[in-house]
């Protein structure tokens, strides 16, 4: 889901990245930054993130995260895995054979 945001919109810090999570879901999903901020650091060290510093629009330094050529490859993986999946799910539950 981070790295479909940051594909989507580009560059984001944190906080940013946990609104359009949640915006996005309805509500549903309300990340923890305690939770979110480890996961951008192990993506960043997966190479799958590139984090650098900047300024947010009110003016406060945070680091904003951008999704890097692994990244993207990353993504398209898990985005099969999930189609994959979703239609194994939608097989099962419709009861097809």
């Amino acid at each position: 889901m981070v790295l479909k945001t940051v594909d989507t919109l580009g560059p984001l810090h944190g906080y940013a990245i946990a609104a359009r999570l949640e915006q996005v879901s309805g509500g549903a999903l309300q990340l923890n930054m305690g939770t979110l901020y480890p996961a951008l650091m192990r993506l960043e060290q997966r190479g799958l993130l590139r984090g650098q510093w900047g300024t947010t629009d009110t003016n406060r330094k945070a680091r904003f995260y951008a999704l890097t050529p692994a990244g993207r490859r990353e993504l398209g993986k898990e985005q099969q895995a999930w189609d994959r999946m979703a239609a194994i799910m939608q097989a099962l539950l419709r009861g097809e054979h």
